[in-house]
């Protein structure tokens, strides 16, 4: 080859969505993002000063389809569309690019990937090597003694042997191992069954595809588990892998108008440039380049990293924009009443100046189908707010209009749901943040400050305000007295003595944003409050708002039958008693059961007394049958109590719906909860749960469709773990029951029984949840012994599992938290307590909340993923409800199978973990019928 400087190619795209994840999100006083743009120009700058003689190519994906659409329908199908903080940040990158000179291609039809291959096909047959800068492992495949692939985020270069030190075989087999395995990112199926460690033994031992179904018989020779059945698996899909291949292929033969020597650097324009770099608020470029440094700004900085970008970005930014230096308090507020529209145009002003203002709504109580504002507040700047009464004003919400869609004013919220509940038919464009959920993300198990009493919520501005800013606010307390009866409302006092509590409450809400990015920031948390949770919350508005239909008529039958029932109930423990007595009673139970029928006593009350609890009572039912009346009596009168006869009048007068509220704090693993109906806590173990069930019904002549998680905890748990043996059986869809009982048990999956299959899933969720073998004993019925030897047995099997398990253990007793797969940390605040009892709930929690953690984020994930395809899509059909690791759906049966299909898809690839999600999908007349 010639003595030449490489070409250097860049892959646009793959820089553009690493920055946009990896920076944090800077902005500039308008409101205009600006990580991702400070990320991709440091990355190029980075190549261009290590190799200061190349000519640089830089290729971004264009808009629109591909020929692999073509190919494939489905491909690409599960990708979210870009967020929007992304989006307005492509032009600015391009912007600048062309403003340095260095050529940028968009290729229609093809993708980055197909440019860059064929570019590099071009220059090694003219004699030019070619170092390709990208993230992206599917380029491996075009690495060759004359083509290298550096990554400038892990500063590593890779060239043929680099390939095959890393993937175990060289570039000419990554095609065969993408389409072996599939890609969940860009929908490229793969072949079920094989994962990253699967197609590498497959590879190693026999070679690549063609070579993989000329020698199916050799495969059950291979050491890796299930080899013996993946023959029949890779028949049984040979066509899915041979179109994988082609999609995994990158297209080296692009026709392109322009030759490779023809994309050469032109001189930068500078002029351009200062403008491009003074609009983007980036002073340290700006200052160098206006000083006649090169066009970058500055001296260029070898192998700069997006960290590097970070510090400059904060070094150049004005010290009033930097989170730390916001945070000081000012030492005389200013707070001001706005009773006429001249006045509020005024603000409207200063509030576009600023860039940012706090919003605190005092709405009037109703549930959020009817809700209205009393009182709106509005911050413009720390210690400085404003307090409207919206009676002043015929129309606050137009009045206010700019605060909603005006690009250079970004509203920061506390509670912002109920707030978009006011503006659903408004265009919303610039609520941006939710101080409630940064609080909620950052620690959910945050304690209430002392001065508070339980009426205080701990993400609430009084307590946030004291535990967060060390500032307390005033409070409700302080001036309309305690709660309870007596307290005075909002409304019945004079204005001008609510004027600095209302204030205060938009102005804390500005400071709290500063102090909780900075913080979410600080621990690694901001992108999952900003990805998972923000991005949810409008979803759950549009799914709150749809509501679900229930038959009120069934409910009221199902009630009078209930009723029946435990009056039935009733007369038959008052006959096994030989006396009445009120079953509601636990003082009278308690005489009943422990003096005059003389039932032992398992557990006493805090008072001494001997407890009635559902624990007891459960241990009781095994030997008394006035035990389980109680426990049937309990169960059903709570049905009809929570259920069968308040759901009836949370009917909505208007749209004919029951509409939930659901909450996204609250839980501490991040989970939902809900209220108005507690749609999470519907029992259905048992016949009467189930009928509850079947009251949530379809509009007439569509049907209900749910979507629902299998194992998925279990399956977080073979991923946390790494499990070879778990891996295996969910990899390879073995019952993951039936395969544990097999392993504990010492038999062959075949020879497995219903009941020891029973006792496996007894064992695999127990241990999810920390449960003892005395636990286990008990529940199964057994002695203690015997499970002991299964919990010895099943760690023996599923070595993995207790190393994750001790891992866990210490980590969260050393650092006092546990995180999720995404980087969401779990709190625990009895782990490093000395009190014994404290600290083994804490240490069990330890176990169970990343799993628990990691289903809540992936089932929100999922929920936001499938409501914005769904809205595009114009199938008949509405998101109705979510409940635990379920979503539900009303749809008109014609577009019923595209539904499943596509919901179905978009929830097996919310997450990427090391074995498949699995959801099940059923649809009936009512929700019951759907499972």
């Amino acid at each position: 080859m010639a003595e030449k400087p490489p070409v250097i190619l860049i892959d646009g795209s793959s820089y553009l969505f690493r920055a946009f994840h990896a920076m944090p999100p800077l902005t500039t006083r308008t409101g205009q993002p600006t990580g991702a743009i400070r990320g991709v120009i440091n990355m190029i700058r980075s190549m261009i000063d290590q190799y200061p003689n190349s000519e640089v190519v830089v290729v971004f994906d264009a808009k629109g389809p591909t020929f692999r659409n073509d190919m494939y329908s489905e491909y690409k199908a599960n990708r979210p569309p870009m967020p929007d903080e992304l989006r307005v940040q492509i032009e600015p990158i391009h912007n600048i690019i062309h403003a340095l000179g260095l050529p940028l291609l968009c290729i229609e039809g093809v993708e980055a990937d197909d440019v860059i291959g064929t570019l590099a096909y071009e220059a090694t047959a003219t004699g030019q090597d070619v170092i390709i800068s990208t993230g992206d492992k599917d380029m491996a495949q075009l690495v060759s003694p004359h083509v290298s692939l550096i990554n400038t985020m892990k500063d590593e270069l890779l060239d043929v042997a680099g390939v095959t030190e890393k993937y175990g075989f060289g570039p000419e087999l990554m095609i065969d191992y993408l389409a072996l395995m599939g890609d969940k990112v860009d929908n490229i199926p793969g072949v079920p069954g094989v994962g990253e460690k699967t197609a590498k033994a497959l590879i190693e031992g026999i070679g690549g595809i063609n070579d993989i179904y000329q020698r199916l018989d050799d495969i059950a020779d291979l050491s890796f588990r299930g080899a013996k059945s993946m023959a029949k698996k890779l028949i049984e899909h040979e066509a899915q892998a041979r179109l994988s291949y082609e999609l995994a292929t990158i297209k080296c033969d692009c026709e392109l108008q322009f030759k490779l020597n023809e994309l050469v650097k032109k001189p930068a324009d500078r002029e351009l440039l200062v403008q491009l770099y003074s609009d983007l608020e980036f002073k340290g470029w700006l200052s160098a380049l206006q000083s006649g440094a090169p066009e970058l700004g500055g001296k260029p900085v070898a192998a700069e990293t997006i960290a590097n970008a970070v510090e400059q970005q904060e070094e150049a930014t004005d010290s009033a924009e930097k989170p730390e230096a916001r945070l000081t308090h000012p030492e005389n507020c200013q707070y001001q009443l706005l009773e006429n529209q001249s006045e509020l145009e005024t603000m409207l002003g200063e509030a576009k100046e600023q860039g940012r203002v706090g919003l605190f709504i005092e709405f009037d109580g109703q549930h959020y189908m009817q809700a209205q504002p009393a009182v709106i507040c509005i911050a413009t700047q720390p210690g400085k707010a404003y307090v409207i009464h919206c009676h002043h004003f015929a129309d606050i919400k137009q009045a206010l209009q700019p605060l909603w869609q005006d690009f250079n004013i970004e509203v920061v919220c506390h509670n912002l749901k109920p707030i978009l509940h006011w503006l659903s038919d408004s265009k919303v464009t610039r609520m941006k943040d939710d101080v409630m959920l940064m609080s909620q993300t950052l620690e959910s198990t945050l304690s209430r400050d002392k001065a508070l009493d339980k009426h205080f919520d701990q993400h609430g501005i009084d307590n946030l305000s004291r535990k967060r800013l060390n500032t307390p606010a005033k409070s409700i307390v302080d001036i309309a007295g305690k709660f309870g009866k007596k307290q005075l409302k909002l409304s019945e006092l004079p204005a001008n003595e609510s004027l600095d509590y209302l204030a205060e409450r938009a102005d804390m809400v500005l400071r709290l944003f500063y102090q909780l990015r900075f913080e979410l920031q600080r621990t690694g948390q901001y992108m999952v409050y900003q990805d998972i949770e923000m991005r949810l919350l409008p979803i759950l508005v549009q799914v709150e708002r749809n509501g679900t239909l229930v038959d009120a008529d069934y409910l009221h039958e199902l009630s009078a039958q209930m009723k029946v029932k435990a009056e039935q109930i009733e007369a038959r423990a008052h006959d096994l008693a030989g006396q009445s007595f009120n079953l509601d009673s636990p003082k009278q139970l308690g005489e009943v059961l422990f003096e005059k029928l003389q039932l032992p006593a398992i557990k006493k009350t805090a008072t001494g007394k001997a407890s009635t609890n559902e624990e007891v009572l459960s241990q009781l039912a095994e030997e008394y049958e006035i035990a389980q009346l109680i426990l049937d009596y309990r169960r059903l009168r709570k049905l009809i109590s929570t259920y069968a006869d308040p759901l009836p009048l949370l009917i909505n007068s208007e749209t004919g719906r029951v509409h939930t509220n659901y909450h996204q704090i609250g839980a501490a693993t991040g989970r939902f909860s809900s209220t108005e109906p507690n749609l999470q806590n519907i029992p259905i173990r048992h016949e009467e749960g189930k009928a509850i069930r079947r009251a949530f019904v379809a509009r007439p002549g569509w049907v209900v469709l749910a979507a629902d998680y299998s194992q998925i905890e279990l399956r977080i748990m073979t991923h946390l773990s790494q499990d070879p043996a778990l891996i295996d059986a969910f990899s390879n869809n073995r019952d993951i029951h039936r395969a544990t009982a097999a392993e504990v048990m010492g038999v062959s999956e075949e020879e497995v029984t219903d009941d020891m299959r029973r006792s496996a899933k007894a064992i695999n969720f127990g241990l999810i949840y920390g449960m003892s073998a005395h636990g286990l004993a008990r529940q199964l019925g057994i002695s203690r012994s015997e499970a002991s030897k299964y919990v010895n047995t099943y760690f023996e099997r599923y070595p993995g599992v207790k190393q994750f398990m001790e891992r866990t253990r210490a980590e969260a007793s050393e650092k006092g938290y546990v995180e999720t797969v995404y980087g969401r940390r779990l709190y625990l605040p009895g782990i490093k307590t000395g009190v014994p009892a404290v600290k083994a709930a804490a240490q069990r929690t330890a176990i169970n909340a990343p799993m628990q953690g990691t289903a809540a984020d992936i089932i929100k994930k999922a929920m936001t993923d499938v409501q914005i395809w769904l809205r595009s899509s114009k199938l008949r059909a509405q998101m109705v409800m979510q409940v635990h690791d379920e979503l539900v759906f009303e749809v008109h049966p014609e577009d019923a199978e595209q539904l499943a299909k596509q919901v179905k898809l978009r929830m097996q690839h919310a997450a990427s973990l090391s074995v498949p999600l699995d959801v099940g999908i059923d649809q009936g007349d009512n929700w019951q019928a759907a499972h």
